[in-house]
């Protein structure tokens, strides 16, 4: 059986896809039993030939809320699983008891979901908890005690690491590695058992201390630590280092795959070598799964590690773990990107052994693509000044409105139209007037005197969807500052009747109607960081802040928008991409993020 990915041209291709295409057409795994749930070899013997044809796996460390690294590994194992015909775990692996809290289970579950994956298959729900092994773990480590692959080190901390040696240096045995099987064994039991302190013993693995990987001088694979987990309580005070538990955990799961970042690459020869030991031994099935490392994302004007994340939260210079400015996935759908855009994003990066620095302008720019065709527009007007049609009443009739329409989206006329009124008064971007215009500005100015000394009428624009006008001044405060600009209608003119197009203009500037704007409050988000690689240098990250990542301004927009419901995403027309915020968001008072604007502009 082929799936549709296998032979698809238009499917983009990575080492990764080549290397699942090669294992399917040489059936590596063809020949794989299930037992319907994790477990050793005799488990998976007693079930059926598996229904997926590979198996991936997402396992985070429930220490932290997720972020857009994260995200690229949820789209690229879940996606992997989705095209082969396979399926995806979701593993918390939760095997260290001091950083793991049950808020970052739940957090991590929601994220997975509303990105679009999903961890039931087959009819079975491959949620699974990597302390749910930790009695096979344990099973596991007697075996390699027994089998003389391992042995228990009660030298202290500051002697185990001189005798590690370094690159230049080979290690030096511990002078208790020689101890036989049965020694090593009643030394384990008294770990596991409480009978010794925490940090008076390890278990280490009996490799090479002479190996030039120094992952394999006699790695740690169990310490002491007396501390409650979230999931197992106080029943364990010993617990399985990562570089142990994470094969074991993929074995158990019969994962084919294994994907990890590339900093784990050199840990890669260990992981062979424990599961070729508990194959060795019948723990485990065959064949055993098969770790690849790829470039993890490093995007710039971001951070993250989860130390300086959880420091921005703690230390308040961020509002939580979801701040709009975080790059974690909570922050980033707050924000207001898409599941869509964020998978968009993480297919256009692709998968690759080269490192390397991606710019944020890519994430905006898959959020544009995916929003462009799904989002309804809408005006809005983020520094009101108050536009007064000083004719308004002689042309139009005293206190009339005037009834104004605009499509929802200019692709989509099935959607619709929207409604709003223009009158005497309406609001307009301050910035669409100048009192003395710079070279090529075609909104609104007054009149002026020209080369020749006569005096030039003020611009004419037009109010998109509505009327022209033509400027005629403005009103001041004492201190200079424009608190009113001053306009006339020019009759017949209203956009969509038959004489819109007797008088030309080249200048069309957006507009709430006073009569039935809307305020709201307007966020206006940017990087969080203003230098494309934070915390990379000798620099404390915190000084490396944007101090203007968040502005906060009333401002109005139309009526169409005045029950916008949380997560509701629009295009502002001129301004860019908004979000009504899921948090803040209340019927009448509406609370808007902004996205992304529609163009890149930062440092320019």
């Amino acid at each position: 059986m082929t799936s549709p990915a296998d032979k698809d041209p238009n499917k983009p291709t990575n080492f990764l896809r080549q290397i699942i295409e090669a294992d399917l057409q040489q059936g590596t795994y063809a020949a794989r039993h299930w037992g319907g749930s994790p477990g050793d070899a005799a488990h998976h013997a007693a079930g059926p030939a598996d229904p997926a044809r590979v198996r991936l796996r997402f396992p985070p460390e429930p220490n932290g809320y997720l972020h857009v690294g994260h995200a690229k590994s949820i789209c690229l194992n879940f996606g992997l699983a989705r095209d082969y015909g396979g399926v995806c775990h979701m593993r918390f692996d939760d095997t260290n008891p001091e950083k793991e809290e049950q808020e970052y289970v739940d957090s991590i579950r929601e994220s997975v979901q509303w990105l679009g994956y999903g961890w039931t298959a087959n009819g079975t729900e491959h949620l699974y908890y990597a302390s749910n092994y930790f009695d096979f773990m344990y099973r596991a480590a007697e075996y390699l005690v027994e089998a003389g692959h391992a042995y228990v080190d009660e030298q202290s901390a500051d002697d185990m690491r001189a005798n590690r040696g370094d690159f230049n240096t080979p290690g030096k045995n511990s002078p208790f590695r020689d101890r036989t099987p049965a020694e090593n064994l009643a030394r384990l039991r008294a770990m596991k058992n409480g009978e010794l302190p925490d940090g008076a013993a390890v278990l280490r693995a009996k490799i090479d201390m002479a190996s030039p990987n120094i992952n394999l001088r006699d790695p740690a694979l169990y310490r002491i630590r007396r501390a409650t987990h979230h999931n197992t309580g106080d029943a364990w005070c010993i617990y399985p280092m990562y570089t142990f538990a994470h094969p074991i955990e993929d074995a158990l799961e019969q994962i084919t795959h294994s994907i990890c970042t590339l900093e784990f690459e050199d840990q890669r020869p260990f992981y062979d070598w424990l599961l070729e030991r508990l194959a060795e031994g019948k723990l485990l099935a065959a064949p055993p799964p098969r770790q690849y490392e790829f470039a993890r994302l490093n995007l710039t004007y971001v951070i993250t590690s989860k130390r300086k994340l959880k420091q921005l939260v703690d230390e308040g210079h961020v509002s939580g773990w979801d701040d709009p400015r975080m790059p974690t996935i909570a922050g980033l759908r707050r924000r207001g990107y898409t599941p869509e855009a964020i998978q968009l994003f993480a297919e256009r990066t692709g998968a690759s052994k080269a490192g390397g620095w991606i710019d944020y302008s890519n994430l905006d720019i898959a959020l544009r693509d995916d929003l462009d065709e799904k989002a309804p527009r809408a005006m809005a007007v983020l520094d009101p000044v108050k536009l007064v049609i000083t004719n308004w009443d002689d042309v139009m009739g005293e206190g009339k409105l005037d009834a104004c329409s605009a499509p929802k989206h200019p692709h989509h006329a099935d959607w619709g139209q929207r409604h709003f009124q223009i009158g005497r008064e309406v609001w307009i971007e301050r910035t669409d007037y100048e009192e003395t215009p710079p070279k090529g500005f075609f909104r609104l100015f007054p009149p002026r005197q020209g080369v020749d000394g006569q005096m030039l009428p003020g611009n004419k624009v037009r109010l998109k969807y509505g009327h022209v006008i033509e400027c005629t001044g403005a009103n001041k405060d004492a201190d200079g500052n424009v608190t009113e600009v001053l306009a006339t209608i020019v009759p017949d003119t209203k956009s969509g009747t038959p004489g819109a197009d007797s008088v030309k203009v080249k200048g069309v500037i957006t507009w709430v109607g006073a009569a039935d704007a809307v305020p709201a409050e307007i966020r206006l988000y940017d990087r969080l960081f203003a230098v494309p690689q934070p915390g990379t240098g000798d620099a404390d990250f915190l000084t490396e802040l944007n101090p203007n990542s968040l502005k906060v301004v009333t401002g109005y927009v139309e009526t169409s928008l005045a029950d916008a419901k949380a997560e509701d995403r629009f295009q502002f027309e001129r301004h860019g991409y908004f979000v009504a915020d899921r948090k803040d968001q209340a019927a009448g008072k509406p609370v808007f993020n902004r996205v992304a604007g529609m163009k890149d502009s930062w440092g320019k």
